[in-house]
């Protein structure tokens, strides 16, 4: 399925090297005010450019298609969209003979019997992540006054981000990152446990990301080498304020007023200059590949806003569902 959400829907649509691609969100309130230039605040932060990522450039300028009127979302589907301008699909045809490792190239291939386009990643392509920037922007307004911030803090296990990637490069590789994001400002109450608890729908909509492999809140994986009178967070006031965040905001699956914190593992980027070892679907046979075309170092450099936009996502339909079942 390509749609996430109950009341606030999400749906993803496009290929990597295909016409266009965007998004489709439904159950937006009526009277949020949007613009294509508003859009393009957080879309730039997605942008290529730095040192370590990939040279392909587009233009990304959204097109709002339906769902607004006079730059206020009427309350119908709300559909945006861009066209990609800058393809190169002739870099990636001996993909289906010979998958990436580490790709969805192979198991694409498998599940859609062929079928699947290959360039770029297709429909498995990151460049898919540009219509959740999107609905981000909009789940942000929904959300208000809650602030979601996420940022870089490691990359290849090192905190010298600059000096890292300048190596992987160097080197024809790619190294993965860790990001931090943390949501100021939230309301207690959001999560419907037990299958719908906060962090259940956060990790749900992050891990949609390509490239992520985990996901921990609060002290996370610490926990499990923690006793109980060092997680247990202390409360300090009947509104729940606690002196330390151990629970990362969340208690029984539901926000408890505290800052929002969560953590994302992002592994490397796959398609590396580097020769790698592939099996050659023709003659069945283990080979040699060299992947040619136009790929991100570290991938993470470009994700904190894209895992901002999805605990946003996430966020702003269970405040939307917890507003109906308390009104």
């Amino acid at each position: 399925m390509n749609t996430f959400g109950n009341i606030f829907r999400v749906s993803i649509f496009g290929e990597s090297h295909g016409d266009a691609v965007g998004v489709l969100v439904d159950g937006c309130p009526p009277g949020l005010k949007i613009t294509e230039a508003e859009l393009l605040t957080d879309l730039d932060r997605r942008r290529s450019g730095a040192p370590g990522t990939t040279p392909r450039k587009e233009h990304d300028m959204p097109e709002i298609v339906s769902g607004l009127f006079n730059d206020r979302t009427t309350g119908a589907p709300l559909m945006v969209m861009t066209r990609n301008s800058n393809t190169r699909p002739s870099d990636y045809e001996g993909l289906k003979q010979r998958p990436r490792p580490g790709h969805a190239d192979m198991v694409a291939g498998i599940k859609y019997k062929g079928f699947a386009d290959p360039r770029g990643g297709g429909h498995f392509s990151g460049r898919l992540t540009w219509g959740l920037v999107v609905a981000g922007t909009i789940a942000r307004k929904i959300i208000n006054p809650a602030e979601v911030n996420a940022v870089i803090t490691q990359v290849g296990g090192s905190n010298d981000i600059d000096n890292t990637i300048r190596k992987a490069v160097e080197e024809g590789d790619s190294v993965g990152g860790l990001i931090e994001c943390r949501v100021l400002n939230l309301s207690p109450g959001l999560g419907e446990p037990f299958f719908l608890s906060a962090e259940s729908a956060i990790s749900q909509a992050v891990f949609s990301v390509p490239a992520v492999k985990g996901i921990e809140f609060g002290s996370g994986f610490r926990a499990a080498s923690m006793k109980g009178s060092e997680h247990n967070d202390a409360i300090v006031d009947t509104l729940g304020k606690t002196l330390t965040n151990n629970a990362g905001g969340i208690n029984g699956g539901i926000t408890n007023g505290n800052e929002l914190v969560f953590r994302v593992a992002v592994k490397p980027t796959s398609s590396i200059s580097k020769v790698q070892k592939t099996i050659d679907m023709k003659s069945k046979k283990v080979a040699d590949l060299v992947i040619e075309g136009r790929h991100d170092a570290c991938i993470a450099l470009r994700i904190p806003v894209i895992i901002e936009s999805a605990a946003a996502i996430a966020l702003a339909d269970l405040l939307m569902m917890n507003r109906a079942i308390n009104e």
